[in-house]
């Protein structure tokens, strides 16, 4: 099996194809897919959807992807090798979106741009990352930058109003308005207790409990750990993070605080975890 691997923190690729290169390979870095034009399915895990002009797709390394082309296709294609980039091009805030985007996303066949006004927003950014790559103007280096960090935005603002699978646009705001407060606030114990979002929606803590898990289908509780756990699952298997600065980026006491959380919520020790995910 090739192995196909990015060795800069993010790169920029576009081509128009009429067949999709047919070869089995693995893949250290994600990619965001954009179709300029053309049509055809997307395989992705076994499972297709119909593109065509303005579909955004999120591929992961773990993701095993085809595409099949029934007309001649333009496509555009924003790599990044690692979701924690040593760049100083993005910003801290916009790596910790891409966070949130790969570990949202479903990753199953289908556009990821949900928002349909997003979509005639994000095919003018893709064009102008086009041209700065083919121009090499002068300042095209910051000018990519700013607009990858833009686009990511946008991604993560489609993803985070569909989201949960239980909450989706017909969905009451609050709930929605919780959910975006959590995830921006995870990095800080003290933001996500019980009773500092009551004091920041205005509800009893009694009251928060039943609506939260009215709206989501979960405790806020289970919610927490559940988000924590995968914030600690792609860390352990997209970066080389210790345990110990692991824990502290994400509010634990300590290291033996984090290994004793984890095991508890996935039966193993992260070093456990993380030898499985390189052996496999």
């Amino acid at each position: 099996m090739n192995r196909d691997v990015l060795y800069e923190p993010y790169s920029i690729h576009f081509e128009t194809l009429e067949t999709f290169p047919d070869k089995e390979s693995r893949k250290n870095f994600f990619e965001l897919v954009f179709i300029l034009s053309g049509t055809g399915q997307h395989c992705i895990n076994k499972h297709s959807f119909s593109y065509s002009d303005n579909h955004m797709f999120l591929l992961t390394p773990q993701d095993c992807s085809q595409f099949w082309i029934d007309t001649k296709t333009r496509f555009f294609f924003l790599r990044f090798s690692n979701i924690y980039l040593k760049s100083d091009k993005i910003s801290k805030e916009n790596i910790k979106r891409l966070e949130f985007i790969l570990e949202n996303a479903n990753h199953k066949p289908g556009c990821i741009l949900k928002n349909q006004t997003d979509k005639t927003l994000v095919r003018p950014i893709v064009e102008a990352l086009i041209r700065e790559a083919v121009n090499k103007d002068l300042y095209h280096s910051d000018i990519t930058a700013q607009l990858i960090n833009t686009l990511i935005v946008i991604v993560a603002r489609n993803i985070a109003k569909y989201l949960p699978q239980k909450i989706d646009e017909t969905s009451e705001s609050r709930i929605i308005s919780i959910l975006n407060y959590i995830q921006a606030n995870i990095y800080e114990p003290e933001k996500i207790r019980t009773e500092t979002i009551c004091k920041e929606f205005g509800f009893s803590e009694n009251y928060l409990g039943k609506y939260f898990k009215k709206h989501s289908g979960e405790t806020l509780q289970s919610y927490l750990n559940n988000y924590k756990t995968t914030l600690i699952e792609h860390r352990l298997k997209h970066s080389n993070n210790r345990i110990s600065e692991i824990a502290d980026e994400l509010g634990f006491t300590d290291e033996s605080h984090l290994n004793k959380f984890f095991k508890t919520q996935r039966g193993k020790s992260p070093k456990a975890y993380r030898l499985e995910f390189i052996k496999s």
